[in-house]
């Protein structure tokens, strides 16, 4: 046949991009989740593989990201990173193991851009050295750093409900509040402090002088204290969220709830000093509640819960309607 004679209305095959990230650059991001996070590496076994193994290169990225935030000796750190992430989402990433993989997760499931862009600005505001007077504008940071990674956990397992992704992004205030909570010492080391300061000061706690010598106070336990109870009240929001979720993925978050709150166990049994201590979860703890999350994956509701539907955080506000879509699931998916 000529070229002259080609039949032109026959539809051409549409040739799918190749992946971009090898064995190799997959196995590096599980290793990185593997030492980056006990917690959310013990949660994640229980993922299905469809989720589980997309999740890690994202978790690699987010990861590697915080860090050359918080390891930049100079200026344009963060418009590096932002370069960074265009390139994976123009599917020319970085020459590295995390942004192949990263790239390649980003075409196929088709995470909103915005999303990954909020995370980058939460990491400028740690660059910048920002302070959170309210308690709203610490949820504000939160929604940067750790809602975004729910929404885009959520996005991974195929929900894109609006009201599931307010409650994926209520769990994600809730457990950074916790580690806020957990690691006022070592941030207080570090010249930092993310307690809101309006509540400091009705503590009669000075910002500046605590950054001096950052020493346990009951004043200062009775803010960790009040922060531990805000989030208290996220993650009971959050447990209505769990129920929307595919029930392959349930146990999974169900577990990261329990443990991450858990946190604040720890730390309210140390009369929430997390000043002269780091509370830590021990393995036993961790398993046994692995175990519970497997059993009752999902969460028994109060009756005030039950059909409730609450706001998104005006916080997380943005993440939500940026990511939503009017889908469907299927009864399989659903089940499976």
């Amino acid at each position: 046949m000529s070229p002259t004679s080609l039949d032109l209305d026959v539809p051409m095959p549409i040739l799918e991009a190749r992946p971009l990230a090898s064995r190799a650059d997959l196995a590096a991001c599980k290793d990185l989740l593997r030492k980056g996070s006990k917690s959310f590496f013990a949660a994640s076994l229980l993922l299905p593989k469809r989720v589980r193994e997309p999740m890690l290169p994202v978790y690699a990225f987010c990861r590697v990201a915080d860090d050359v935030v918080d390891e930049a000796t100079e200026k344009g750190a963060v418009d590096k990173l932002r370069d960074r992430l265009a390139s994976a989402y123009e599917g020319k990433p970085q020459n590295s193991p995390v942004d192949r993989a990263f790239s390649d997760v980003v075409r196929e499931h088709e995470l909103p851009r915005a999303v990954l862009e909020g995370l980058i600005e939460g990491f400028s505001w740690d660059a910048d050295g920002k302070q959170y007077e309210t308690i709203e504008q610490l949820e504000a940071y939160c929604a940067r750093v750790a809602s975004t990674v729910g929404v885009i956990m959520s996005v991974l397992m195929g929900v894109r409900d609006a009201e599931a992704l307010a409650r994926a992004c209520d769990l994600g205030v809730a457990m950074q509040l916790t580690n806020i909570a957990r690691d006022v010492g070592e941030d207080g080391r570090n010249g930092r402090v993310y307690l809101p300061t309006a509540w400091l000061e009705e503590a009669k706690i000075s910002r500046e002088q605590w950054l001096l010598r950052p020493t346990f106070t009951p004043a200062l336990g009775e803010v960790v204290a009040r922060l531990l109870e805000h989030a208290k009240g996220l993650y009971a929001r959050a447990d209505i969220g769990i129920t929307m979720l595919p029930r392959d993925c349930r146990a999974s978050i169900r577990a990261a709830s329990l443990i991450y709150s858990d946190i604040g166990r720890v730390v309210q049994n140390a009369g929430f000093d997390s000043v002269s201590r780091r509370a830590f979860v021990p393995l036993r703890r961790k398993l046994w509640l692995l175990l519970r999350a497997l059993t009752a994956p999902t969460p028994k509701l109060l009756p005030a819960q039950t059909g409730m539907k609450i706001p998104a955080l005006e916080a997380t506000r943005f993440l939500v309607e940026c990511s939503a879509r009017q889908t469907l699931l299927t009864t399989n998916e659903v089940s499976r």
